[in-house]
């Protein structure tokens, strides 16, 4: 995730060694396509110490995609875990496209960068080095198998085969690639995308049916109706926040996202009953799990999905626009949807906006008295010496709108 100054000029920036970057108009990124690819079942390991309802972390990830067999299909045959951690690039040069130079690319030097490995996995034919994330992200830092792949290819005979393997909603995708050019970086060029899942239990029409039919619709919630259109996207948001709770610049920097998509899928999670919001011990907000939604994210598969279908068709709109589509056999016009939304009070209502401008002068009067009893040189939220009371207030305000 680049600061705002770096991509409003169109700028990147690349370790040339320890301590010491280079910024310039380089091409560091490679987008990523999530392309229909029907995922291969593998077995669940028989070990007590793997929870594969529980796969929310890249190192857990890893480790189930080793036992399970995902690795040694990947580079077909055995494979033993040999690589991993932080460790020096030692020294190689290569060249990467510039936009900003005449010529398009430019030559630079490495020397003892730091490069960081998530696994390595040695074969009788190759070595696998692998890039993992635990969300869908949309692009690549090459960096990240380029580094790497340098090093150690100046270090054994076996081939290198880069990997980027992503957990996203119960499936791996490994996205395997070779660089056609040793020397550029820029040369990286996908071979093959596959695919795994260890859940074994289809969801069927049937089922959600039935869920349709059971539920006693609740109010919608007194939250902005949610923006997020993709729901693979929220399940990710869950499972990050299932390991830790988390600020939106932390959210942010995880998913590769800006702050306006962060807001988005935040308020559908919210919306759903899956988080709220408070404030960590230095006034900064935060988002936090709600118990039901830790206790479906430890569900099997089937479960999990259908208890967060369950979750979306509690809302009314929802609820209205599932049973046209049923009837129908085909999506609602967004004119009716629009009429269901106005039918239904939301986030936009102007009696819910009164419930919610109270909740947050409630809110703002607590974080003053938080701040008060906060050590002065903790954090960035400090009163002024001397303010007043409404003082105070008016710097929660002016903090809250950042």
């Amino acid at each position: 995730q680049l600061p705002a100054i770096f991509k409003e000029n169109k700028l990147s920036i690349l370790p040339i060694s320890r301590g010491e970057y280079i910024i310039g108009g380089f091409e560091t990124h490679a987008k990523i396509k999530y392309d229909s690819v029907r995922p291969t079942p593998v077995p669940v390991p028989n070990l007590q110490t793997i929870d594969y309802t529980n796969l929310y972390s890249e190192s857990s990830a890893l480790l189930f995609a080793y036992n399970s067999g995902i690795i040694a299909d990947i580079l077909g045959g055995e494979a033993v875990f040999t690589v991993n951690g932080r460790m020096s690039s030692g020294s190689f040069s290569y060249w990467v496209r510039n936009n900003r130079l005449p010529a398009g690319e430019q030559h630079l030097d490495v020397v003892n960068a730091q490069v960081e490995i998530d696994a390595g996995y040695e074969s009788r034919d190759a070595l696998m080095l692998c890039e993992a994330k635990n969300v869908a992200v949309d692009e690549l830092l090459i960096r990240q198998l380029y580094y790497p792949y340098r090093l150690w290819s100046s270090k054994i005979s076996k081939p290198i085969l880069p990997v980027f393997l992503v957990y996203s909603n119960d499936v791996f995708h490994a996205f395997i690639y070779r660089f056609f050019d040793r020397e550029f970086y820029n040369s990286l060029e996908l071979v093959e995308h596959k695919a795994y899942t260890f859940a074994d239990e289809d969801i069927h029409l049937k089922d959600v049916v039935d869920i349709w039919n059971s539920i006693q619709c609740t109010e919608e919630p007194p939250i902005t109706f949610p923006q997020a259109d993709t729901f693979s996207r929220i399940v990710d948001i869950l499972s990050v926040l299932y390991e830790k709770t988390m600020t939106p610049e932390e959210v942010t920097l995880k998913y590769d996202f800006d702050a306006r998509q962060t807001s988005y899928y935040i308020s559908a999670c919210e919306y759903l009953g899956l988080l709220y919001r408070d404030t960590n011990e230095y006034g900064e907000r935060q988002y936090t799990l709600s118990r039901e939604a830790k206790s479906i994210m430890e569900l099997r598969y089937k479960q999990k999905y259908l208890a967060l279908i369950r979750k979306m068709l509690e809302r009314p709109v929802f609820h209205k626009a599932f049973g046209v589509a049923l009837r129908s056999s085909g999506v609602p016009e967004k004119e009716d949807v629009l009429r269901w939304m106005r039918r239904w009070p939301d986030g936009l209502n102007e009696q819910v906006r009164a419930i919610r401008e109270a909740n947050k002068e409630r809110i703002m009067a607590l974080l003053v008295r938080k701040i008060e009893h906060r050590p002065a040189s903790s954090g960035r939220y400090v009163f002024p010496e001397g303010c007043s009371e409404a003082e105070k207030l008016g710097w929660v305000r002016r903090w809250w709108g950042e």
